[in-house]
Formats: structure tokens, sequence, C-alpha cells
């Protein structure tokens, strides 16, 4: 007697991420009943074993786990690219934007950002930001798995908008204590929903945007609800200049001091780490996530996670922010952290495709600490995967002996749009590149029309006038 299951994705490259390698199986297949993966192998022996409700031909197609993008931003979509080409991005691009956000611009750019990642075959969404109307609904409804990071910091109003370098930013306590309560609502309200896809960190935004006292309460409060703590760290010599003015140390080691480097920590960019600094935060047990494009953009730098992972860390991979990094794409992820890699170390044997394929899959899972969940197409995780037109022809031929090329080519030659389907947790999100769970055309329509007003009250506020971009414009450049 045969056992029935809802799917059977079959003749497909299969490519599980089980093991040390990327565990292909030729003419594989994967069983799927609710939520959950039931049969992984070879398309024969699967179709033998079960009774099929619908049957998904990926013959010519790869099928691969869902991608993990591991650190986002993703309402910085309504204001893509305003933010790359400078120095001092943040302080002399972004900031007046921030300054002008709205929850309704702000929830614009979130589904549009979403939208482009779905398309580009993301099904984990490692979503960062100050929460706006709907903003957990959003993804809950949408049916991607999310873990939701609301942002923590003590800055006053107007944050960043008019700081100089060298100045030390004031820190409001009572900002602090506001974020800290609605960071404990969203967790108290959403960690665990959706049947689980939905669930929560808390993210203390930097330790030089909080004092000691508020990062150990959240230290102690992440503890007690079992969270994890999702941090940038290190993230540029700003940071670092701001933490030698007030303590003395360098990231690092104060984290080190105030017992914040742990399996807990989910550490993000590392940009001004030295390997030194970031081997110590991996031996600690704390896993990294690394946003190559966007890093690269807004610093011109390649952070240590060589040496990260050389210390035994685990290493994720994210998009960021569309501001500065210009997309939500972990197929831009990959390529462009494996190229930087090599030319970094000039060693072309570095970051290897199977590895940065891992980063954004099993071994992003473990990062994030969903590693017993997803990452890999294994029976009883959840079933989170992607199919991927490999008769593209930037994807073309495909060759199985005596090297098989699919996944290089997957790395170096994919650009997101060969992806042709998308599930999580058994649930079909697109389908032949059309998404079934969201009105494209209404998100982009309702995303420009924010973006032009969010540009609008930037224009009308004097303090644009020291974007360093202006110059560009002045001379014809953009």
């Amino acid at each position: 007697m045969t056992e029935y299951v809802d799917y059977l994705i079959m003749h497909g490259h299969l490519f599980t991420m089980r093991g040390e390698g990327v565990g292909c199986v030729a003419d594989g297949a994967v069983a799927i009943a609710g939520d959950c993966i039931v049969g992984v192998g070879p398309t024969d022996d699967l179709l033998e074993r079960f009774t099929v409700g619908e049957t998904i031909d990926a013959s010519d197609q790869a099928v691969l786990p869902g991608l993990i993008d591991a650190h986002m931003h993703a309402r910085w979509a309504v204001a893509r690219g305003v933010a790359q080409d400078v120095t001092h991005w943040m302080q002399r691009a972004l900031a007046p934007y921030a300054r002008h956000m709205t929850p309704a611009a702000a929830m614009a750019g979130t589904r549009l950002n979403t939208l482009e990642a779905i398309k580009a075959g993301t099904t984990t969404f490692v979503e960062y930001a100050k929460p706006a109307p709907g903003w957990a609904a959003f993804f809950a409804q949408v049916g991607v798995r999310a873990r939701l990071t609301p942002t923590i910091n003590a800055l006053p109003p107007g944050g960043m908008a008019g700081w100089r370098m060298g100045d030390l930013y004031p820190l409001d306590s009572s900002v602090a204590e506001r974020d800290i309560e609605a960071a404990q609502a969203l967790a108290r309200d959403w960690h665990g929903a959706a049947d689980g896809r939905i669930t929560v960190m808390f993210g203390p935004q930097a330790p030089d945007m909080l004092s000691r006292e508020h990062l150990l309460k959240i230290k102690r409060l992440a503890d007690r609800d079992g969270l994890m703590i999702h941090m940038h760290v290190a993230q540029g010599d700003r940071e670092i200049e701001q933490m030698l003015q007030r303590y003395g140390q360098r990231t690092p080691a104060y984290l080190e001091e105030i017992g914040y480097l742990d399996r807990q920590l989910l550490a993000v960019h590392l940009t001004e780490a030295t390997d030194e600094e970031a081997a110590l935060v991996a031996r600690r047990g704390a896993s990294m996530a690394l946003c190559s494009g966007s890093i690269g953009v807004i610093d011109g730098i390649v952070p240590p996670a060589r040496a990260f992972r050389d210390a035994g860390g685990r290493v994720a991979l994210g998009s960021d922010q569309t501001s500065g990094n210009n997309c939500a794409n972990l197929f831009n992820e990959m390529k462009l952290t494996a190229l930087f890699n090599k030319i970094k170390y000039r060693d072309p044997t570095v970051m290897p495709a199977w590895e940065v394929l891992r980063m954004a899959t099993i071994e992003g899972a473990w990062a994030i600490g969903l590693g017993e969940q997803i990452g890999s197409l294994e029976v009883g995780k959840q079933a989170d995967l992607i199919l991927v037109d490999l008769t593209a022809p930037n994807l073309s031929p495909v060759l199985n002996t005596p090297i098989r090329n699919v996944v290089p080519n997957l790395v170096y030659a994919a650009s997101g749009h060969e992806v042709q389907t998308s599930m999580v947790a058994g649930r079909i999100l697109m389908r032949d590149r059309e998404v079934l769970v969201a009105d494209e055309r209404a998100i982009r329509a309702e995303t420009q029309i924010e973006a032009e007003a969010l540009a609008r009250r930037v224009a009308a506020d004097p303090v644009h006038g020291g974007m360093a971009l202006l110059t560009a414009m002045e001379a014809g450049q953009l």
C-alpha cells in the first residue's frame, strides 16, 4: 500500500545539501505531505512509494532548498539606488531619507523588496526594521518564512541626519526603552505564529547605538525568552570610532567583556573586524551574516568571512538594503562573495561555488538558528524549496560527466530570474514565474507613489543639501 502525498516533484537535478557537499541526485524527486518533506531520492523509487495528489515535472530544472536571506532591511526598496558611490553613505546619503520615512512608505518598500526576493528564490527572510503597522502580518499573509527583528536603538528623533564624523552622537534612554517594549510586544504576538513560519529575534542596532545598560537588558530578555540576538557588529569605521571614544575598546573586545559573544548572536557584517577579531567571535559560537554586495558598494571592503569560517564559525548570506546594494537577490550575493574573496586573497580556490551555495542554504539555516527545520531537502524538514530553469541560455548546457557543471553555473552565471517555482511549508508561492500570493502590479504602483512622495519630502528639507550625490546630479552624471 502506497502513502498519499500532496506533491511529488520529480525528474529534477536535485541538490539536497545533505552531508558536507551539495547532495546531488541526478534524477531526483521530493515528496511533500502538508508542510513537510516525507521522501527524497531517485524519482523511480519515490514513484513506487507514494500516491500523489499533484506531480510537478522538474525535468531540466535544478531543485534546491529555498534560499535564506540572513539580513535584510526590506523597507529601503522604496529608496533603491540613492546611497551608492559615496563615502559615509549612512550620514551623507541615506539619513535624509530615513528622516522622512513614513509607515506607508516603509510598508510599500517592504512589499516590493519581498516580491523581488521571492522571484529570485528567497524563501526565508531575516528582516530587520522598526516595526510599521502591518509589518508582521504582511509576511504571514504572503506565505514566506520570516525571522523578524525589531530594531532597538537609542538614537533621538532625526537619527543621523546632520551628524558629523568625529562627533559622539547623543543617546536617548527613553527611545531605547520604547524600542525594547515594542520588541517584546512583537515577540509576544508573533514568535511562532503562522504555524511557526514567523519567528522573532531581538535587534539591538549596534553596540555604539545603545548604552551598556540597555545592551545587557536586551541580553537578559533574550535569554529569558529563548530568542536570538541579531546585531550589526564592527560595521564600519564610524562604529569603531564611537566605541573607542565611549568605551576605549573596539567592538569585539567590548562584546566579549559584556558576555555577548555566544551562540545566541548573529553578528552582521564585521566590516571593520580584523581576522583575529573575526576568529574570536567565531570561536565563541556566534554566527556571521555576510552582505558582500552591500558592503562592497557602500564601504569597498571584503569582510573577514574566510577567517570566520577558518575558525569554525557559520556564515550566512544577506542582501542588506537596496538603497545602497540595489537588489535583494541571493544569487547576486553568492557570486559576489565568491569573487570578492578570490580577489582579496589572490587565490581562485577560495570560496568555491559549493561553499557559497551552502551559505545561502544549509549553513545559513544553522547560522540563523533554523538548521533543524530548513536549509536542506531531508525527510522531516519543512518543504521550502525552489526550481531553477537550467534551459536558460546562461545556464546551458547541462553537463554531468566527467565534471558536473550545474552548481558553478548557478553561482557564477544565474541572475535569479531563472527561478520558476517557489514553495514554503508545502505551499506554492510562485509557479512558472507568476507570484500567486501577491499582486505584483499593485505593489509596483504603490511603491512608485510612495517613493516619489518620500523624495519630495527629502527635497523640501534643507538637510538634503549635504547629500554627497548632489554633486554628481549637478554634473549630469546621474
